[in-house]
């Protein structure tokens, strides 16, 4: 009788989430071009070198907004664990974190 109520729950919640509106960031692109300066060397966003040609670091531009906006947030958190990537999202407001998004995601990738 718990698993068919708990069942129900997990499926009532699932029904909320899927049928709530989607929040979208309110992110200023042009202020987040100039705040990913500090992702450049590692990140290698298009139009720079990546410091580090032969260490497997992601590409982030074209990510989804929303995605770069939760990975950021659990790297300020500590929930992701990265010493470089932890202390650069720990300096980042919440509304830079949505400028940082908002440019990232509205790049196409090569």
């Amino acid at each position: 009788m718990f698993r068919l109520q708990l069942f129900g729950l997990a499926a009532a919640a699932t029904a909320i989430l899927i049928c709530s509106n989607p929040v979208h960031a309110t992110g200023d692109k042009a202020n987040g071009r100039i705040l990913v300066y500090t992702c450049n060397g590692c990140h290698g966003i298009p139009g720079t070198n990546n410091s580090y040609p032969q260490y497997p670091v992601p590409k982030i531009a074209g990510q989804n907004e929303q995605y770069i906006i939760s990975a950021l947030h659990e790297y300020k958190t500590g929930d992701r664990t990265h010493p470089t990537m932890m202390a650069q999202a720990q300096s980042l407001s919440d509304q830079e974190i949505e400028d940082i998004a908002a440019y990232l995601s509205s790049i196409k990738p090569k």
